[in-house]
């Protein structure tokens, strides 16, 4: 496809005319953080002013995920129930994308293949981009299946086609191609948090920065806008601002909402040593 030229535009995007009642803050220049639940907050947004939303919901783990940062619920009834959930939030982030916008939705094998069936359901089979895996090696093994080393992430088009993107480069393996760089696939080996990552934060299931700066590069233009409806850690609004693109960013979390708003403002000082699991949001 042609690439489209980015918006020259240096704020963020307005709110709706009639808003749900979000309280916005704005850590950092460029930035709009607030504790609300996903589909208030988008709500909230003016339609078809975003470029990148980014989701990574719950996974349905069916436990709480703690870290010594905070801690959120990740158990339902069954996988209907979080599908309840998670479909009328899928479609209020879509109203917020642009012709040209973007949505990742960031999940695991345990709920991946029907968000897949309803994000077709919703924006059409046409609008599918990639099923993209991140392989990250990090995690236990069972004697009784192949290990479960990956996550899954949705890209999806708002509309067929029309999606702005611009592939990643990664360094060439190949002997022929050594010390070239080449177009990513669909497949991301990037190393998930060990316990002695120095971004670790404290917060359970958090994402690694170059994973996010990877997505938000491919997927959103210049000076674009960038939405987190369930932000964990702010790991996604951090990739957003590094690289010079417009955050927004919420998460029903007080504990994950103030740890946002702490790296974003560059006043987070980050332990030198916290265990956590890759799996979840953040």
């Amino acid at each position: 496809m042609t690439r489209r030229e980015p918006v020259d535009r240096g704020s963020l995007p307005p709110v709706s005319e009639h808003p749900p009642k979000v309280d916005w803050t704005s850590p950092a220049p460029g930035s709009r953080l607030a504790r609300a639940d996903w589909l208030d907050a988008a709500r909230a947004l003016e339609p078809a002013s975003v470029d990148l939303c980014y989701a990574d919901p719950p996974f349905a783990t069916g436990r709480t995920q703690r870290g010594a940062a905070g801690a959120y619920a990740d158990a339902w009834p069954g996988l209907d129930a979080y599908l309840d959930w998670l479909a009328p939030r899928l479609e209020a982030a879509v109203t917020t994308l642009k012709p040209t916008g973007s949505i990742m939705v960031h999940l695991d094998w345990r709920t991946s293949h029907r968000v897949r069936v309803a994000l077709d359901e919703l924006l059409g089979p046409d609008c599918f981009v990639n099923h993209l895996v991140w392989s990250y090696g990090l995690g236990g093994s069972s004697p009784r299946r192949f290990a479960r080393k990956h996550d899954d992430v949705l890209f999806y088009s708002r509309a067929p086609d029309g999606h702005w993107f611009d592939p990643p480069l990664i360094p060439a393996t190949s002997r022929r191609l050594a010390g070239r760089l080449k177009k990513a696939t669909d497949v991301l080996d990037i190393p998930a948090l060990n316990n002695m990552a120095s971004e670790r934060t404290g917060y359970p299931t958090q994402k690694p920065l170059a994973l996010l700066e990877t997505l938000v590069a491919a997927a959103c233009p210049p000076e674009g806008t960038v939405f987190d409806p369930c932000c964990g850690s702010g790991t996604t609004l951090l990739a957003a601002r590094g690289a010079g693109r417009l955050a927004i960013g919420c998460d029903v979390s007080p504990e994950a909402v103030d740890l946002t708003a702490r790296r974003l403002a560059g006043t987070h000082e980050l332990p030198e040593r916290i265990a956590s699991s890759p799996a979840g949001n953040g």
